[in-house]
């Protein structure tokens, strides 16, 4: 009973959180960061009302069945066993309510999964919210992330070094479940930050290409609607455009082994000019000032440890 009440009292503000990670008690999808993202948020409303609806017509039916021929009301049950415009409808309905669902479906698969013309965006002069000329003129901001078991390797195959390899990293998780973890929360939330996050560009266009080393992994960020299969001696490709400032926490969504729960993606998106300096102090080898230099991660959940069961369990929720 505390734990509905609870969950009511949380409905009206679960829509007003605000985080590129996970909250404790938090409803609902995270908060949109890119424009792939806020056509989930209306796909993923526009089916909770078909299900909804649906939910509440089967439950009158079950209640007007009820009431209508239990024993008391119906004593003598009629003796047939077919109704064919019952059939009929039950038969076509449903069909009718899939090709409702597919149609947004596609048409968001194919938004999500097909790079733009950037060519083509850059010359264009309407006001239309999904396109950015002015990012499309400035060009593709390319970035690989390989999968290794468990950490992420991150390299800008367009920005090349003094030697002309291109710049590359490993991303390191800070915790992994183990008694000796920096728990700090000035460094970010537990089982999400890492040592070296991947530095982009606010208003760009991304392009992301995941691979793997070992075993199948997946480069999921949820605040960006995207959910890429790094698969081993495959090159899977991806895009999105940030439209927000801030650090933005993911983790791998594939079971890739015993350190699965401890391989989270860091994302630090910042000023055009921020970028141009992180990536510049990278390609001289100064790999510890690059990242000395970016701002400090946004903390909004709380990361102190539970007191009791009680409390782990809910956090656990």
């Amino acid at each position: 009973m505390r734990f509905i009440v609870a969950l009511l009292s949380l409905l009206p503000f679960g829509a007003l959180a605000h985080a590129a990670q996970p909250e404790n008690g938090a409803l609902n999808l995270q908060p949109a960061a890119t424009r792939i993202m806020e056509r989930l948020h209306g796909f993923h409303t526009y089916l909770l009302i078909i299900i909804t609806v649906i939910t509440l017509f089967v439950l009158a039916l079950i209640i007007w069945a009820c009431l209508r021929y239990n024993k008391r009301s119906n004593p003598v049950p009629r003796k047939f066993s077919h109704n064919t415009l019952v059939e009929v409808v039950w038969t076509v309905v449903p069909v009718l309510i899939l090709v409702a669902i597919a149609g947004p479906s596609f048409s968001n698969l194919f938004y999500q999964e097909n790079e733009p013309d950037l060519e083509q965006i850059a010359q264009s002069s309407d006001d239309n919210p999904n396109i950015y000329p002015e990012a499309a003129e400035a060009g593709w901001v390319t970035v690989k992330a390989q999968g290794n078991q468990w950490n992420w390797t991150y390299s800008f195959p367009d920005e090349q070094d003094d030697a002309g390899y291109p710049v590359e990293f490993v991303s390191n998780p800070l915790q992994r479940g183990l008694s000796s973890d920096n728990l700090d929360a000035a460094r970010g939330p537990r089982n999400l930050a890492v040592d070296y996050p991947l530095v982009l560009p606010v208003n760009r266009y991304i392009r992301y290409q995941t691979a793997a080393s070992d075993v199948i992994h997946s480069f999921a960020m949820p605040a960006f609607g995207i959910k890429t299969d790094a698969v081993p001696g495959r090159l899977n490709e991806g895009w999105f455009l940030v439209e927000e400032e801030g650090t933005y926490y993911g983790q791998c969504s594939e079971l890739c082994g015993k350190d699965h729960a401890f391989m989270p993606i860091e994302i630090r998106v910042v000023s055009p000019d921020a970028y141009e300096t992180w990536i510049e102090t990278l390609k001289a080898g100064e790999f510890e000032a690059a990242f000395e230099g970016l701002p400090e991660p946004q903390q909004t959940v709380s990361t102190d440890e539970p007191t009791d069961a009680t409390t782990r369990l809910a956090q656990a929720q």
